[in-house]
This record gives structure tokens, C-alpha cells and sequence, in this order.
């Protein structure tokens, strides 16, 4: 039995199709399981659980031989070194009660004395993991280069968007871009490592390059001119707000992933090419390369913004509180089948915008963004299909039921909780749309934010839901 760790993250979304594939008996341990049924295989256990939680993961350890830990805090609000710390001490305490053979996990790549905190608190939790007794196997990775990952999502977004780029220093520091086909590679043969012990093994692709090289090859195979200037003034607070406006990266994760970006992230030693001979690691061109030809496939892929932590800290779903809930409903007919109706509606977001007014919620993503949220750029991971637990923009989709309905969850900075529900009703060849939102406000501050915002609401709303009925009768 296999344990995962981190299935709704982009590497473990990626680790889980390749267990399924090759047939392996996997658990998933997951803070709400509903979100991520859908994107497991039909043999895929998945059980209700928190690292920080160390009765939820006893309880998941029973019977597992290898586990995977492929979790961190980085998009916390709160103290994300902390959290880490905490986590990795429960899963260590946990394996060593349940008596699990082997843990791999992976780490950050990393070398100088003054690391940053993300990338010095990568490797305290792989020391926490190891004194647990356990054979554990810590894969330390470079930059991670694939479709969907965090930092390929922002290369590109820089590159497409900006002929000429006033770019920080940190464009400079040189890395080892690994492919995330070869991540998952080494991460499927560390199970069957013969290694009695621990061991620390640093994993990079064929070539050092730094991020200007990675922007540079990007566009070349696009067939982009673009000049790069480096900068020496931009501060890390300064360099993620423009990150932010530029790119899916919002402020809170791209103020920590900049403080990494000045230590070096380059293969030091030899070992991981002596214990995996038969893992021949990418060059960049080809990990661009095919992460350019997999961007736009529906293929199953992950997306870092799929991480249900990627909206900061977890939020329950709906259910009472013992406050009073705000709730505005409305419905306007389609005249159109329920299939065709609720297809516009799951359209929703992206690409497709909000159907009404997309300047104000561009406005709306670009003050969450100011305010250290998620803001509007992480856009959707499939133009036309949605599954429990994606991102939408600032949204997660808390429930689906095709054809019926669709529920948002908000996960912009509020002074409360606030959701979005479309329902489908009446006849199944003529229906109407029923859209709700629900706020529920914290204190006064939430109730002022609500009803100063009211009007707005209103038009936004309205407009939104007209725009979804007239796609549908179009469609």
C-alpha cells in the first residue's frame, strides 16, 4: 500500500496518474476528500486527513508501506516554517508508530550559507522526516519545468507578455531546471531504491542555466524577440507585486518564491546518477519543448493552482456557523436545455471572463492581488470542464453535479466567507438559471463590506447571470 501526500498539488496530481497507471494499491490523504474524487481512478482510496492533524494520519498510515510526502505551507498566510515544522514532526511520529518502511520526499534544491526561509525550511523538514527511523529518501529538486508548474507558468506569462523586461537580478542565479516527467520518474523508482537506509540525493536536468536562459529559450521557440534588463533596485515585496500583475504568481506565494530565487539551485553531487542509472534527465530545450506541445491538453494535467492550499489557509465547506448569512438569489430563463445551460455556466472564469463587466473583476483580482490574495491569474485549468476542488480564478469549485449545479467557493482576501452557486431548474428542454451568492460576514467590518458593496453586487450579478442565459440559447 502506498500512501500520498499532496495529491491536488501539481507533482502529486502528476505522481498519482503514474502510480494508477502502473497499478498500485494508492491511499490519498486529503483535507476534503470530495474535492479530489474526481481526479482519481477508480481503485485510488481516499481518506479524510491533516498533516497537522497526527490521530488523521496514524490513522492513514495503517498498513502503508511507502509514503509519500509531498506537502508544504508556502501559500500560508500564517508562518509557513512553522507549519512545516509541525507537519513534518507529526508524519515523522506517525511512520515510525505504524512501522512504515520507506518515505520519499521532495525537497528544494539548495546551496549557500544564507538560504532563504523557504528553501532553509525544505530541508530542516527532510532532517525531522529522517530521525524518524524510517528509510527515507529525500529527493532535492531544482527548478520544476512542465506544463502547469508554477515556475513555467510565469516564464511564460513574462515572456509572451513583455517585449522588453526590466527584470530583477535574481534572473541571473543560476539553476538546473528538471522536467516534471523526470520528477515523477525518480520519485516512482526511489520506491524500490536499494538503499537500507537514508539518503539525501539532488536531482537537476542536463543543463545549468539560470531564469534569464529559461526565458530566453522559451522564446525562442516561440519565435519571440525579446530583451531582458536586469535591475539591481527591485525588492522581494517590490518584485512580487510585479510578478503578481504580470503572471499567475500572486503576492504572498511570489514574495517567498523570489526570497528563494537568490540561492543557487545546481547538482552538486553525483549520487542520484549512480542510484537511478537509468534515468536520463531532460535538457531545457526538451522540457520546454514539451511543455509548450502539453500546455493546452486536457490530458489529465495538473496545474500548481490546483493545490487546494494554493488559496491560503483551508476553509470548510458550506455549513452552519451560527451567524447570519447574507444571501442574494435571482433567475433568469434560458429557454434552452439543462445540458446547454449548465455547459455556459461551467465555462465560467478564465478565458471565458465573468460574462458581465470582466473590468471590475479585473479590478477586483488586482486589489485582492495588492492585498497579498490570489487575484484573477490563475485563470482555470480546462476551457469548458470543471471538477470539485479546481481553481477559477479567485474561486475554487467546491461542488459540481453535471448539468445541475455548481458551487464557488471564494478565495479572495473577505472579511468573511462567500460563496457562488448556479442551479439549473425546471424542464430539462426549457430551463431557467438560478444563481446565488452567499456572504458570511465577520463582524462589522464584514457587514459593512457587503452593504457598501451592494449596488455593485447587484449589477455585477445581474449582468452576469443575463450574460451566462444569452451564452446558452447562443451555444
Amino acid at each position: 500500500m502506498v500512501l500520498l501526500t499532496g495529491a491536488t498539488g501539481y507533482v502529486g496530481g502528476r505522481l498519482l496518474q503514474a502510480l494508477e497507471r502502473e497499478g498500485s494499491h494508492v491511499r490519498c490523504l486529503a483535507r476534503r476528500p470530495r474535492e479530489l474524487k474526481g481526479r482519481v481512478g477508480s481503485l485510488t482510496e481516499i481518506v479524510e486527513g491533516d498533516v497537522q492533524d497526527l490521530a488523521s494520519l496514524e490513522r492513514a498510515l495503517a498498513g502503508v508501506d511507502c509514503a509519500y510526502y509531498l506537502v508544504h505551507s508556502m501559500g500560508s498566510s500564517g508562518s509557513f516554517m512553522d507549519e512545516d515544522r509541525a507537519a513534518a514532526s507529526n508524519f515523522a511520529a506517525a511512520i515510525k508508530t505504524r512501522g512504515v518502511r520507506r518515505v520519499i520526499y521532495l525537497g528544494g534544491l539548495a546551496s549557500g550559507s544564507e538560504l532563504s526561509a523557504h528553501l532553509a525550511s525544505r530541508l530542516e523538514v527532510g532532517r525531522i522526516l529522517a530521525a524518524s527511523g524510517a528509510s527515507v529518501i529525500e529527493l532535492r529538486a531544482s527548478i520544476i519545468i512542465g506544463s502547469g508548474s508554477l515556475s513555467y507558468e510565469m516564464v511564460r506569462a513574462l515572456v509572451e507578455k513583455l517585449p522588453v523586461m526590466v527584470a530583477p537580478r535574481w534572473v541571473e542565479v543560476a539553476a538546473q531546471p528538471i522536467a516534471i516527467e523526470d520528477v515523477v520518474a525518480y520519485l516512482l523508482a526511489a520506491r524500490t531504491l536499494p538503499i537500507p537506509g537514508s539518503a539525501v540525493l539532488e536531482i537537476g536536468g542536463r543543463d545549468k542555466v539560470s531564469y534569464r536562459g529559461i526565458m530566453e529559450e522559451y522564446a525562442r521557440q516561440r519565435g519571440l524577440r525579446r530583451l531582458i534588463v536586469p535591475v539591481p533596485v527591485l525588492t522581494p515585496r517590490l518584485s512580487s507585486l510585479w510578478l503578481g500583475l504580470i503572471t499567475p504568481v500572486y503576492a504572498r506565494i511570489g514574495r517567498k518564491l523570489i526570497d528563494s530565487m537568490r540561492n543557487e539551485t545546481v547538482v552538486r553531487s553525483s549520487a542520484a546518477g549512480e542510484a537511478f542509472p537509468g534515468i536520463r534527465p531532460r535538457g531545457i530545450r526538451e522540457a520546454i519543448e514539451r511543455a509548450i506541445i502539453h500546455e493546452d491538453a486536457e490530458f489529465a494535467q495538473t496545474r500548481w493552482s490546483d493545490a487546494l492550499s494554493a488559496g491560503g489557509p483551508s476553509r470548510e465547506a458550506m455549513g452552519g456557523t451560527g451567524r447570519p448569512r447574507i444571501v442574494d438569489s435571482r433567475v433568469a430563463p434560458a429557454a434552452c436545455s439543462s445540458a446547454e445551460a449548465f455547459a455556459a455556466v461551467e465555462r465560467i472564469g478564465g478565458k471565458t471572463g465573468w460574462y458581465y463587466a470582466d473590468w471590475l473583476w479585473k479590478l477586483r483580482g488586482f486589489l485582492d492581488l495588492l492585498a497579498g490574495g490570489v487575484g484573477l491569474r490563475r485563470g482555470r485549468r480546462d476551457p469548458n470542464k470543471l471538477s470539485a476542488g479546481d481553481a477559477v480564478d479567485f474561486w475554487r469549485v467546491e461542488s459540481i453535479e453535471p448539468d445541475r449545479m455548481l458551487r464557488l467557493r471564494a478565495e479572495m482576501r473577505l472579511p468573511g466567507r462567500a460563496w457562488l452557486q448556479f442551479e439549473i431548474e425546471g424542464d430539462i428542454s426549457n430551463c431557467s438559471i438560478r444563481q446565488t451568492a452567499i456572504f458570511d460576514p465577520v463582524g462589522v467590518l464584514g457587514l459593512a463590506y457587503w452593504y457598501a458593496l451592494y449596488p455593485l453586487h447587484v449589477l455585477i450579478f445581474r449582468g452576469m447571470l443575463r450574460g451566462i442565459a444569452r451564452a446558452a440559447r447562443a451555444a
